[in-house]
């Protein structure tokens, strides 16, 4: 029989129980900040590392931006929960700028991250979550931990990883009334692929058909290389929300601040979120918020910043995805983003050699003996076994880049071995270990 000590338990020394919440046992911290963590960790032990796991973007906050932000500084109340009246008609111009879709302050939501915003929408949404494979390493623990039912959509690499829409629907037609949340991301992470605007209109015809919420993560959005991106909001515009923010197209990682643009049909599903907020994080912080306008309205300032960002990213992917072929991978030609994920399939039999049986174990082996830090497929939904590996190609000085990409300048090899060499040393690091095995 347990006698319980009630003598230590009133002076303070009996240790609490531990009561964990089910649906957070045996997570783990998210992928691309432990990576992060790790070869920093490595870095300040002395070790040379390249850093192809967490996408951070490379580049500068614009200096026009950074400029607001120091005017706003003494900026302290507390702003309105669903965000800055005068950021949220920043961003529903924007939108309608950028992508053709016309809304009002009334109908934007801003977040400290589109990641926050992205969590409270599961929370507040009562509905399975519906993602491709691979897919971004958050939405499926964010699911987990709210308790909701994940399906992933079935797709291949022939495709780019891309969802169709017959795929799509044959998963409606499981339960046709089932509420269901579907996240579709592009310029994507971690493919870097993009959809056409015809295989969006092909998937909004199912969306549409059987009811699904659509969040569209356009975070990667002023990253197209060519300029040219396409909402789904254009052909689904009554079911589907927005997300962006400051993080990839404006680099602006740290400040913390996402979007997003709902339809005036789902003003019910932002006032929810709205109710939310104000019981967690309360307000963005208010000198990010003010600066965050400067970003959003654009400008010729803007406009050449992100024209040598692309022109950049768009180079270096070309680069990269013809060293990687070389090293006998399949990949998908990136289009936006800065996003690479390579199968290395093909060297199975010479892994499976050296002890390599899973792409958990092919980034370990990956960072230990060639010194390059990135994430195994399994972090992104697919199987262990399947060699697939996300690389982050953001390891080099943006600023620099960004002075030297100007319009005659060509993004040619030379260029890339003078302003991005880490990324090229990377390419060297991984090629001589495969020749290794």
């Amino acid at each position: 029989m347990n006698v319980v000590n009630l003598n230590s338990a009133r002076s303070g020394s009996a240790s609490p129980c531990v009561h964990l919440n089910l649906n957070v046992r045996g997570l783990d911290t998210s992928a691309t900040l432990a990576i992060n963590e790790e070869s920093s960790a490595l870095q300040q032990a002395g070790k040379t590392i390249y850093r192809l796991g967490l996408g951070q973007s490379p580049f500068p906050v614009p200096d026009s931006v950074v400029a607001a932000l120091q005017r706003n500084a003494h900026q302290k109340d507390y702003l309105p929960v669903r965000g800055l009246q005068a950021l949220r008609s920043a961003v529903a111009d924007f939108h309608s700028r950028v992508n053709g879709i016309e809304r009002s302050a009334d109908d934007v939501l801003i977040g400290p991250g589109s990641k926050e915003l992205m969590f409270i929408l599961q929370l507040v949404f009562y509905g399975d979550l519906v993602i491709p494979a691979p897919s971004w390493v958050s939405y499926s623990p964010q699911a987990s931990i709210i308790g909701r039912q994940i399906r992933r959509v079935n797709t291949l690499a022939e495709n780019g990883w891309r969802i169709q829409a017959e795929e799509l629907e044959a998963i409606c037609l499981e339960d046709p009334g089932r509420p269901r949340l579907l996240i579709l991301n592009y310029p994507n992470n971690p493919v870097g692929i993009t959809y056409s605007d015809a295989e969006l209109k092909a998937i909004a015809m199912v969306t549409e058909r059987y009811g699904m919420l659509v969040l569209s993560d356009e975070i990667y959005s002023e990253l197209h290389y060519e300029g040219e991106h396409h909402s789904i909001a254009r052909h689904y515009p009554q079911g589907t929300i927005i997300s962006s923010g400051l993080s990839k197209w404006a680099g602006a990682g740290g400040w913390r601040l996402g979007t997003f643009l709902f339809p005036q049909g789902l003003r019910w599903l932002l006032d929810a979120m709205a109710v939310v907020a104000s019981e967690t994080f309360t307000t963005v912080s208010a000198p990010i918020q003010y600066a965050a306008i400067r970003a959003f309205e654009g400008g010729s300032d803007i406009t050449d910043y992100l024209s040598r960002s692309r022109r950049i990213l768009k180079g270096l992917g070309q680069s990269l995805t013809g060293r990687l072929r070389h090293m006998g991978c399949e990949l998908a030609d990136p289009e936006g983003g800065f996003y690479l994920f390579p199968d290395f399939s093909l060297h199975r039999e010479r892994f499976a050699a050296c002890g390599i049986k899973t792409s958990r174990d092919l980034c370990k082996q990956l960072l230990d003996d060639a010194g390059v830090a990135c994430l195994p497929g399994t972090d992104f939904g697919r199987p262990a076994t399947e060699f697939t590996v996300r690389m982050a190609y953001v390891d080099f000085d943006g600023e620099r880049a960004l002075i030297a990409a100007d319009p005659e300048t060509e993004i040619d090899e030379a260029f890339l071995y003078e302003y991005c060499p880490n990324l090229i040393n990377a390419m060297d690091r991984i090629e001589v270990w495969l020749d290794r095995l």
